[in-house]
């Protein structure tokens, strides 16, 4: 792959797989002639934070399943993801636990019942907090992006959050809206 910049859009990740189709980031990192690749260094519940709540739509404090992840492409790290669920979803079933998930997290989510039908995302810049920094291997003063992604279920209920940060000089977000 070369240092160039990465198009992302947001529909394959939305969107449930067929069985036996790899998930959405290898397929769309293989579609462009890369190898991507992820980390699960956190799955389980946790307190939702201030922000995590006015997402979800839960207490502050409530328990949430989070599934912390470090996004990679050829082995470069390329986004840090946070991603929460309510526990009356998550708890128990195959989110809660570090394993990677065939077919992804929304595939899960669809077979238990949950499908998403709306989805909300803000995108702001910023700098990196250390941590980021450090984990995405940035120099000082490279900017991030931070996506956040709401998915509602028909019932507009929130079934997932996602926050995301990723490098801004290596991302380009493309978003393609139907009309009608």
């Amino acid at each position: 792959m070369s240092d160039s910049r990465w198009v992302s859009a947001s529909m394959p990740y939305l969107t449930p797989r067929e069985r036996g189709q790899s998930d959405a980031w290898g397929a769309e990192a293989a579609s462009q002639g890369g190898k991507g690749g992820q980390r699960i260094v956190h799955a389980g519940e946790v307190p939702a934070s201030d922000e995590v709540a006015a997402l979800l739509g839960v207490a502050v404090g409530e328990a949430v399943v989070v599934r912390r992840r470090v996004i990679e492409l050829d082995e470069l790290p390329i986004e840090l993801t946070d991603t929460y669920y309510p526990t009356a979803i998550a708890r128990g079933t195959r989110l809660a636990e570090r394993g990677k998930i065939p077919g992804g997290a929304v595939t899960l989510l669809a077979e238990l019942g949950h499908r998403g039908v709306r989805v909300r995302e803000d995108v702001t810049a910023r700098m990196p907090d250390p941590q980021e920094r450090e984990a995405l291997r940035l120099d000082t003063g490279e900017p991030v992006l931070r996506l956040n992604r709401v998915t509602f279920d028909d019932a507009d209920r929130p079934i997932q959050a996602d926050l995301m940060v990723m490098p801004a000089h290596r991302q380009q977000l493309r978003y393609e809206i139907r009309i009608g």
